[in-house]
């Protein structure tokens, strides 16, 4: 997402009713809302590898990625976010009132761009970690071929295990394991692509 001007604040409720009528995705962040930039190819391509081999490993399970379009409440930062990808195993997530806005997600993943980065390490990663059910918060940086996970601990600290190159990625919110390069397969010209990144 790039940081746009905030628009006239006014609460959740009038923010739910007025997006459902505006062409593109506005986060909402404590009575501010902000229109989110499209993503650029190497961001797209990144994102759907990782829905997609998501879905793959969970059919069959109580656990649904969703991506780029699905909302998720974190109610104690009075906010909304659209992460790139996210996954929820949580019941309530699957009832008819959770159809547009998910708020128990098990992960969550942004893929970074110069313009958010700063954002999604610090004020973002802080609203999400008010989120009882969150487990995993996953940081993908395009061009280092990275992927940062920040785990939370059984004493309720999170933990940075970074992976990358031909090392194998470990997502254990969902028990998934794949090599780093297969997410970041089909992504060309990664110099500079961040440049115009948006989302």
């Amino acid at each position: 997402m790039n940081l746009p001007q905030p628009q006239i604040p006014f609460g959740p409720d009038d923010y739910l009713a007025w997006e459902q009528d505006q062409p593109g995705r506005n986060e909402y962040v404590d009575g501010e809302v902000f229109a989110m930039s499209g993503a650029s190819d190497a961001h797209a391509t990144v994102a759907l590898n990782i829905a997609a081999t998501l879905l793959a490993a969970l059919r069959g399970s109580p656990c649904k990625p969703f991506i780029a379009d699905m909302k998720v409440r974190v109610e104690v930062a009075n906010s909304f976010f659209y992460p790139d990808v996210l996954v929820t195993c949580d019941a309530r997530d699957r009832s008819p009132e959770a159809s547009h806005v998910k708020q128990h997600p098990a992960l969550v993943v942004e893929v970074l761009s110069p313009s958010t980065e700063a954002y999604d390490r610090g004020n973002k990663f802080a609203a999400y970690r008010t989120l009882v059910s969150l487990k995993e918060y996953v940081l993908v940086s395009i061009e280092a071929r990275r992927i940062e996970v920040f785990r939370r601990d059984d004493s309720g600290h999170w933990v940075l295990y970074p992976f990358a190159g031909d090392e194998t990625l470990e997502l254990t919110s969902v028990g998934l394991r794949c090599p780093v390069a297969e997410l970041f397969e089909g992504v060309e010209g990664v110099e500079g692509a961040e440049a115009v990144e948006g989302v």
